[in-house]
């Protein structure tokens, strides 16, 4: 399972929710690398198609849903639904990525 933490420098969410993604895969014991990607400008956003800071991608899906064929990109912070990504949302990616 390969998962993406997309973020931009100085991003005051990434800190939270990287220790959230950490936390929920000790929780589900997934044994996952994370690998945490800055986007350091306007052509790497468009390239990487970044929706906003922080981005956590799991096999190269976007853990919301309704973000995965969004076409907006920038370096810009991003709002989840309650503001920061739910532990229930990660585990729901985790677990589609699994095929459960």
């Amino acid at each position: 399972m390969k998962i993406d933490l997309l973020y931009f420098d100085g991003c005051p969410n990434r800190s939270p929710v990287t220790e959230r993604l950490r936390a929920v895969l000790r929780q589900e014991g997934v044994p996952a690398l994370v690998s945490e990607i800055e986007v350091k400008d306007e052509l790497t956003a468009m390239a990487l198609g970044f929706p906003g800071s922080p981005t956590i991608r799991i096999d190269g899906l976007d853990i919301e849903p309704a973000m995965r064929g969004a076409v907006n990109s920038g370096v810009a912070c991003r709002c989840y639904p309650g503001g920061l990504p739910s532990e229930e949302m990660i585990r729901a990616a985790l677990r589609e990525a699994g095929g459960q």
